[in-house]
């Protein structure tokens, strides 16, 4: 890993170490495949977070760091759930939260922040802890309802966007930066995939009683 950290490109005046390059085009293939709902993301999510846990690390960002330990065990859980779910005709049968399981993820995102970024603060783990903590927990939150196939994820990963690029920039992170503007543009398009996916069995599981 250390051959990794240490070595990498140069460009228009900026370092960037081979395991920050390859995590995050791993994490970009992550989102496009999430929008085609292919069972790849996961084993693919696995793999970027052990190399951005690294990069993470070593640039004293104890929130992004830790994140990726969390990510990495709710990809099993993803991967797991996404194995049971899969429609033969549809694929992976996406849905809209229920207005609790909406509240839900917001009250893990308040509470989670608040909490994490206080734990961040008093172990003096991470230089900003409230940015850093909120990407913390908006990505394992936008995990968590990815894992259970719940459209309102892809708003969650703007959340954290919003709050990404300008902490990665503050981090001296450019390409991470330049990733996370990426990222907003793909969830975008995954959100409309998804919705429309979500319609096409929703008009589909109607036309039967119409027939009749």
């Amino acid at each position: 890993m250390d051959l990794l950290l240490h070595h990498g490109l140069t460009v228009f005046g900026q370092f960037v170490s081979w395991a920050e390059l390859i995590g995050q085009i791993g994490a970009l293939a992550v989102v496009f495949l999430a929008r085609r709902r292919s069972l790849a993301t996961w084993p693919v999510q696995m793999a970027a977070c052990a190399l951005l846990f690294a990069v993470y690390a070593s640039a004293h960002l104890g929130g992004l760091a830790f994140r990726q330990v969390i990510v990495f065990a709710i990809s099993v859980f993803g991967m797991w759930a996404w194995l049971r779910r899969r429609d033969p005709v549809y694929g992976l049968a996406v849905r809209h939260g229920t207005a609790r399981q909406r509240l839900a993820l917001a009250g893990l995102l308040a509470g989670g922040t608040v909490v994490m970024a206080l734990v961040l603060d008093a172990l003096g783990a991470s230089w900003a802890p409230w940015p850093d903590a909120a990407i913390f927990v908006g990505t394992a939150v936008a995990f968590l309802a990815q894992g259970l196939r719940l459209i309102e994820f892809w708003a969650i990963w703007l959340l954290v966007d919003a709050v990404g690029v300008p902490l990665q920039l503050a981090s001296g992170l450019w390409f991470s930066a330049a990733v996370y503007v990426v990222f907003a543009g793909l969830v975008v398009h995954g959100w409309w995939s998804w919705a429309r996916a979500r319609r096409q069995v929703g008009t589909a599981s109607r036309e039967p009683s119409r027939v009749a």
